[in-house]
Order: C-alpha cells, then structure tokens, then sequence
C-alpha cells in the first residue's frame, strides 16, 4: 500500500469492466462504449481514434496497430498484427544506387502503407459489437468541434516545433497560429473530421481506396516517394498465433515478429536465471542485470528478427533454455560485459490501451505513428499524418531487416498479456519507442519479483540502455548512478521521462479489476 503522505495514484478499482489509456478523455469514451453494451475491442478501437486526434504526436489513422484479444480472458489469444509494408517499389537497389544508405526519417521513403484502419475493422469483425460508423464518432466530434491540448502533449508539441515547421503541411494542420500548441489551447481539424466521416460511412475501403488514398498518394510521390494505389489496395492484416515464455509461474504472451515482442521474452528468459529479490527494486544491481538483459535481448533482435514473410526467424530457437543460458553465463555483477554497440534505426513515440470488459474479453491494443509525429507529412487535403515507421529499414542487403517490396519494418510496439493456468491476470503495456521491451520486464518483475501493484509498478523509475548509454529517469537516486558508472555503465539523464504504461489485473477470484496508468502521460484509469 502506498504512502498517503506522498504525492501518488491510487490503483483504481471496479466490477464490471475497465479501461487505461494515455488520455482521459480516451478512457472516458471506452468506458461510454463499454456501458452501451460494446466489447473491450470496441471500446480500444473508440478510444484509440480518438487518441489519433487529440495525442496526435503519438498514434493515429496513418499509423500501425497491434493487438492480443482473449475471449472470456480464458483459452485461445488471437494476435493481430495490422503493420504495413514498403512499397512494391523500394528496392535496396534503388536507395544505394542515389547514395542513401539510411532512410531519412521526414522523408516520403519512411512512410509504410499504414496498417491501423485494416487492423480496426478486422478485430471488430473477430471481437465487436459495433461498427467502425459508431465508434469513430467521439473521434469525429474531437476533430471537428475542437478538442483541448493536455499538458503532455504540449510538451511533446513544443519538443517538436522545428520538426513541424519544416515538414510537409504541417506548418497548415499542426502548427495553430505559426507556434506550438500549448496546455488549454482549442484545436480543430476538419480536413481530418471529413476523412473520418467518410471511414465510419464507407469502412477501410474509404482510407484504402478512392479519393483518401490518391491524395496520400500524391501527396507521398509528390516529395519523391514510391507509392502507388495499388500499395494501399493491396494492404492486409495478419491474423496469428502469439509467442510466449514462463516467467515466475505466469505465461507471458506477445505478438509474435514481426513485432518485437520476442525482445522482452528474451530478457525473461535471462532474468529468470537470478533471484531479483535478492537486491532491492531501486538498487544498483537490478539495474545492472536489467541493462545487461537488454544488451543482449537487442543484440538478438538486430541479428535475427525482420519480417518472417520475407526471412527466417526462428523462434523456438531464440525462446529456447539453451539460447538464455548461452548469455548468462557472461552475465558479470562486477563489470559491464563486453558486447557490440547496437544502435536501432529509430526511437519513436506511441499510444497502448489495455481493456477488459463485463464478460472479461480482453484487449491488449497498441498503435503509433512511430516518431514524434511521425514522418511530419500530412496529406494534402485529408488531414492524415503519416507515420515514418519505414524509417525502421536498414539499407543493408542480407541484413534480416533490409528493406524490400513488401516488406514489413522491424517493429517497436508490443502489446502484452498475462495469463496464469490458461486465463489472463493482466493485459499490459509500456510506449516509449526502443524502452518497451524493457519497460515491460521492468513493470513485470515489479509486480511478479517485488510485489508492486500495477500502479506502482508502473510509477517505479526506470532507465534504458540505449546506444551504449545507460539512460536514466531523474528519480534514480544519485548513489545507485554512481554505482552503475563503477560497473562501467556510461550514463546520461533524459529529457522526455521514458514512455508511459497501462495495466488491469484480474482478480478472478474477487471478480474485481484493478488498473493502474502512468503519470509520465496525461491519462488515467477509469472502471464501472
């Protein structure tokens, strides 16, 4: 039980069903939905567009989504992965004959078919109660009759300022009187208002097909992009089975690559060798195994994972006991191993939404526009920010994760889900670009090792090994920064606090849920 003393949440406590999101306004219009006898997959899909219009620096209609739904929060988990492909034109060929051996990151060549309408209507097909007509209103009614800035997203705005004034008419859809947005401004979109009116009408042919497509189109060929009508027709969501792992007597699913999902796994499976009780939760040496799990968990991700459509991933042998044990071994207390510098293409921004209705469906639900932002192109006439998650490619032929007609990026958001004797404990996520396999193992072990409910789970500080430099949260006492630095940590504070995180554990013998959402955003967790 946390101190009342000190500033904190509560954990939010309900019956019937629950929601947390990175927006209240977002939770408010999932729980509306729930009470109007919709699903968890309604009620996700509900707030997720409406976090596209008013977070938009995180998610929206020209991004990704991925999902883990559990009927019942018993039995078979269905994974979704609604990620996008590069155009039928982008060859490694074609970049390294004009000299680009990374794309850039505002440039048309890092905008993949976005995935999130296709992946919407396809879960609400498998899990909803209503149709993409009903649930995009709030959304609708945000873009067109104004919606108000919060304060993280004023902050993230103002972080973003020159990125926006130089992109592709951003200046015109993001940039409200030449200057960032900031906290209690009034923002109207009614280009994007008009595109979803006609995606509620028509469905995801509307985004896919027609007049929203060609002028994505030209917008993107416009600035030197390869895309053609025929790559957004041609769009599909993957229906999959999840991959998993044990950890402390729970099964821990994600959607398996070419999601990232495996990354966290991985740094279960070699956290699972150490007793982490053994150290205290804030404590050098939990740091230390932490960042040197993710070392490796990264340095497997780099060598082995892209879209298994296109290569071979294999991941039984990847999940396998010996795998972990093979890094273990070098695992020193006293030292920082010495393993090569991993430095991902991209560290990009999301929205995750975790769900569980009155019938205790589950909905694990995350989607993004990558960066901040995203690739800061809008379309012309449609209102649609684009992502830049393509900006994920290598231009490295042979690489796992090259770039190819086709193809689908090396992701970085997961959606994650907890069960224990076949039914879900906790559907969970943490955003923040390359932190989420890492935050995940963090906020898990907090709770399954430290005995942490899911809101102080989430509120524990945290850091990042990223680029060879141990990122750290200011509230990572100075005494324990000093102490990684001896192990041979490089260590850097951060400007943005890393990602943020929502969580509901299912009581199922009580039949309550308990949900817990991260102060580093604007949201919160709602029940009924």
């Amino acid at each position: 039980m946390r101190n009342f003393h000190l500033a904190g949440r509560s954990t939010v406590h309900a019956q019937n069903a629950m929601v947390a999101t990175s927006h209240p306004q977002a939770a408010l219009a999932a729980i509306e939905v729930m009470r109007a006898g919709g699903t968890a997959a309604d009620a996700a899909v509900a707030a997720c567009a409406l976090l596209g219009v008013i977070e938009p620096q995180s998610t929206g209609i020209g991004g990704d989504c991925f999902a883990l739904v559990q009927p019942r929060g018993e039995g078979r988990i269905v994974s979704y992965n609604g990620s996008g492909r590069a155009p039928m034109a982008a060859t490694p060929e074609w970049y390294l004959e004009r000299k680009i051996h990374s794309v850039p990151l505002t440039s048309a060549h890092a905008v993949s078919i976005p995935g999130a309408i296709d992946a919407w209507e396809v879960i609400l097909r498998d899990h909803g109660k209503f149709g993409l007509d009903t649930l995009l209103q709030p959304a609708i009614k945000a873009a067109e009759e104004g919606y108000v800035v919060a304060p993280r997203i004023a902050f993230d705005w103002k972080n973003q300022f020159d990125k926006l004034k130089s992109g592709t008419n951003t200046e015109r859809y993001l940039l409200p009187h030449g200057k960032p947005a900031v906290a209690g401004d009034v923002i109207h979109q009614p280009e994007l208002g008009k595109t979803l009116r006609a995606i509620a009408k028509d469905g995801r042919d509307a985004f896919y097909k027609g007049a929203i497509a060609e002028d994505m189109v030209e917008t993107l060929r416009g600035i030197g992009g390869l895309h053609t009508l025929d790559d957004f027709a041609g769009h599909t969501t993957e229906t999959t089975i999840p991959i998993g792992t044990i950890y402390k007597g729970h099964d821990v699913w994600q959607c398996p690559p070419n999601g990232p999902g495996i990354t966290m796994l991985v740094m279960l499976n070699i956290l699972s060798r150490f007793d982490l009780t053994k150290f205290p939760a804030v404590s050098i040496e939990r740091f230390h195994l932490e960042a040197e799990a993710a070392r490796i968990a990264y340095m497997m991700r780099e060598q082995y994972i892209g879209d298994p459509a296109q290569v071979d991933v294999d991941v039984v042998r990847i999940l396998a006991k010996d795998f972990a044990d093979e890094h273990v071994s070098k695992i020193r207390m006293d030292r920082v191993i010495d393993l090569p510098n991993i430095a991902p293409p991209m560290n990009p921004s999301t929205v995750y939404i975790t769900v569980v209705d009155k019938d205790r469906n589950v909905c694990s639900f995350i989607n993004s526009i990558a960066h901040s932002f995203g690739s800061a192109i809008v379309s012309n006439k449609t209102g649609v920010l684009l992502q830049n998650r393509a900006g994920g490619f290598r231009i490295q032929p042979g690489h796992p994760n090259c770039i190819a007609p086709g193809k689908r990026p090396l992701h970085t958001i997961i959606p994650s889900l907890v069960t224990k004797g076949g039914r879900a404990v906790m559907p969970f996520g943490v955003m923040g670009g390359q932190y989420q396999p890492v935050g995940q193992t963090h906020v898990l072990t907090n709770i399954l090792d430290y005995g942490c409910d899911v809101q102080e789970a989430i509120d524990m500080p945290r850091g990042l090994h990223y680029e060879g430099v141990y990122q750290l949260e200011d509230g990572i006492p100075a005494d324990i920064v000093e102490g990684l630095k001896k192990l041979g940590h490089k260590t850097t504070s951060v400007v943005s606090p890393l990602g943020g995180g929502q969580a509901i554990w299912i009581d199922w013998e009580k039949g309550t849920l308990t949900g817990g959402s991260d102060p580093r955003k604007d949201g919160c967790a709602l029940g009924y």
